[in-house]
């Protein structure tokens, strides 16, 4: 039984490493304590108190008053430097090196607020240089300006820097009061060291001025950062970074399942922790954690997670692998090449939303409104859920100003899919055993050695679910199977027993047959009539003879006979990219998915290459070689990892060739680049494991 924490004081504790699966720790005080590679799978935190403990808090606020103080006193440099410029007893030299030094930092604060923090450090560096250029002609003019220009943007910098992760520190630690507390430091601090040096009353107010304006920006910057702004990205990582020291950890900890529902999380470690269908429903302070890479680094993200609202929202090339948005509205929103995998959506209103390229391995869409959608090239498995989605019509292209309804699904406009329908037409059947026959295909050897194959493996579960003739003389047998069935075990055994019963005189086969029931026959006849009609059988007359495990008479087929048949079967996961899900070619008695065999990743990349090459060279216009080309390169990028993304590749290059086809038709250039590429097309498509009857391998 899991552990239960509920409502305890767990301050300080360590689980580092623990097996907490299923632990419940509801409205449990988890200040401080360390979860680290820890299992929390399932477990539940709903209401939970996380972050600093109380001693740690106290010390980071000291702290940061502290370093305000300290950041405070920088400013005496400029204050002084400033302050030149309304004394009179100075010569000349020294109030123009004090309006050099208002200038530089007014000018460096200008370019903080406006660009971010990032870019002042590159101003810093120019200054710098120029400084270099003035100190060797400063002689002549006076040092005091060389100095003065230098010394203002660097000072002007380093306190607004420093402060401003003073301030966020203390946002994301404290309240406001100590925030107004740490302020008031660095001006006092600022006060106290130029009350030190200066000689009249009237510069004192002046490096008042001066340390209230950087203290002002600082808390600027502060706010900003805390409000996710990008340009000071900078501060609010070093200074979410410094809170979540000493806080909670679930740093690398597996959270696949639980809940934070409600939960306080502010400085609590995140990084490198399993985030999959993690719940964070009113969770609070969810910007004040540490992210590490996970979807949690984006503010919009982290508001989508947190109201639920993302309508129109546009989420394009995000990694939200594992998100739960549980019963989000997302209407209209795009998640174009999105990495969606492993995420729960269960829900979720996805109507008219943009899900072209995306990555949706394992994604739950129960109960989810699909009406609307774009789902061009989009990425589903035998493991993506449509149970009991709601789905009236789907576009399976991007909508254009010449078409905006492109490629409707179903295809009459008067149609809509029936509660249920949009799943099964989908979710492709990937466990399926294919069974390709190009040479003298034998109806009555098929039903034979279906009907063998099916007695002999019962626990396949072989069910007939497509028939269908292939060119002049080749013949497609489709059946179902069990997930956990060995295809290539099956198909060997299969073809084995076809080319023996092939290679048998009439008269052994006709005793063959008078042994066996009438489904054989049945099954016999369904052959002969695919053949002579190139069409798939209904499901209904398909059913009729799909399982034929029902009769165990059973009977063997002896001799040594047999042949060099090859089978290889694809990923029960792979993605799918068109009408089935299987790729057949060659010219042996049957091959499932590519010749791999024969043809390596490195010829795969060579022929992507002068594909791309081919393009180039070709009478296009700009803008469609330039699209075809970053296609073609993204394609060949995915082919060329260590375990190759076929099914991102086998989007692109659809894409390409379609593109191709297309100027085929309207550019005379094209016909000459379409007869050259498309052989390359078809030949890379049947290495990455392209469907059978797909659109690139009827090409």
């Amino acid at each position: 039984m899991p552990p239960d924490y509920s409502g305890q004081n767990l301050c300080g504790r360590s689980f580092k490493g623990q097996n907490l699966e299923g632990a419940n720790f509801s409205y449990a005080d988890i200040r401080g304590t360390n979860f680290t590679d820890a299992n929390l799978r399932k477990a539940n935190f709903t209401g939970v108190k996380a972050g600093l403990h109380k001693r740690w808090a106290l010390l980071l606020v000291l702290l940061s008053w502290l370093l305000s103080g300290i950041s405070g006193y920088l400013l005496l440099l400029n204050g002084v430097l400033i302050a030149y410029i309304f004394n009179s007893s100075n010569i000349i030299e020294s109030q123009v090196a004090g309006w050099i030094a208002l200038i530089v930092t007014v000018i460096v604060y200008i370019i903080i607020i406006r660009q971010g923090i990032g870019l002042s450090f590159a101003v810093a560096l120019v200054i710098a240089g120029i400084s270099a250029g003035i100190f060797p002609v400063a002689f002549s003019f006076g040092v005091a300006k060389g100095v003065s220009f230098t010394v203002a943007g660097a000072v002007a910098l380093a306190f607004t820097f420093i402060e401003s992760i003073v301030v966020t520190l203390t946002f994301a630690v404290a309240d406001v009061l100590t925030v107004v507390l740490a302020l008031i430091f660095a001006v006092a601090g600022a006060l106290l060291a130029t009350a030190v040096v200066v000689e009249t009353v009237g510069n004192l107010v002046l490096a008042g001025i001066v340390a209230g304006i950087g203290t002002a920006v600082s808390a600027y910057i502060a706010w900003r950062a805390m409000k996710g702004d990008e340009k000071y990205a900078l501060v609010r990582n070093a200074a979410v970074a410094i809170a979540a020291i000493g806080g909670t950890s679930f740093r690398s900890a597996d959270l696949t399942d639980a809940n934070f529902t409600g939960a306080t999380l502010k400085s609590t470690d995140l990084r490198d922790a399993k985030l999959i269908r993690t719940y964070f429903h009113k969770t609070k302070l969810l910007d004040r954690v540490r992210p590490g890479n996970s979807y949690l680094k984006y503010p919009q993200v982290r508001q989508l997670i947190l109201t639920g609202q993302g309508q129109d929202k546009n989420l394009d090339r995000f990694n939200l692998r594992g998100i739960n948005l549980k019963g989000a509205l997302l209407k209209d929103a795009s998640f174009i090449q999105t990495d969606l995998t492993h995420a729960c959506l269960q829900d979720t209103d996805l109507s008219r939303a943009k899900l072209v390229k995306t990555q949706l391995h394992n994604t739950d869409f129960t109960g989810a409104t699909l009406s609307g959608v774009y789902i061009g090239h989009w990425n589903i498995t035998n493991e993506t859920n449509f149970r009991g989605v709601k789905c009236e019509y789907v576009y399976t292209r991007l909508p254009t100003k010449e078409n905006p309804n492109p490629l409707r699904k179903p295809d009459n406009n008067a149609e809509t899919f029936a509660d249920g329908d949009f799943a099964d037409f989908i979710q492709p059947i990937f466990d399926t055993l294919d069974l390709y026959h190009n040479q003298g295909v034998d109806p009555r050897a098929i039903a034979i050695s279906f009907k063998e194959l099916a007695e002999n493996n019962p626990d396949a579960e072989l069910e007939i679910v497509a028939m269908e003739k292939r060119g002049e003389d080749k013949f497609l047998l489709r059946a179902k199977t069990a997930p956990e069935a060995d295809k290539s075990e099956l198909s060997a055994e299969y073809f084995k027993t076809y080319n023996q019963i092939k290679a048998l005189a009439e008269k052994e086969i006709k005793l063959l047959l008078a042994e066996k029931d009438s489904q054989i026959s049945r099954l016999e006849i369904m052959v002969m009539t695919a053949l002579e009609r190139p069409s798939f059988y209904s499901n209904t007359q398909i059913k009729e003879v799909g399982n034929m495990t029902n009769n165990q008479g059973g009977f063997s087929v002896g001799g040594d006979i047999g042949g060099n048949v090859n089978n290889v079967q694809g990923n029960n996961n792979r993605a799918v990219q068109g009408d089935n899900n299987q790729v057949i070619q060659g010219d042996g008695n049957q091959v499932g998915v590519g010749a791999e065999a024969t043809i390596s990743k490195d010829d795969i990349v060579k022929l992507l290459e002068e594909l791309q090459t081919l393009v180039l060279e070709a009478e296009l216009p700009e803008e469609t070689k330039e699209e075809v080309s970053e296609e073609i390169s993204a394609a060949k990028k995915a082919t060329e990892k260590e375990e190759p993304k076929k099914n991102i590749a086998l989007a692109n290059l659809e894409s390409v060739a379609q593109t191709l086809e297309k100027t085929n038709k309207t550019v005379d250039a094209g016909q000459k680049l379409w007869s050259k590429a498309k052989p390359i097309i078809v030949k890379v498509a049947s290495w990455l494991g392209a469907a059978a009857g797909s659109y690139l391998l009827k090409l």
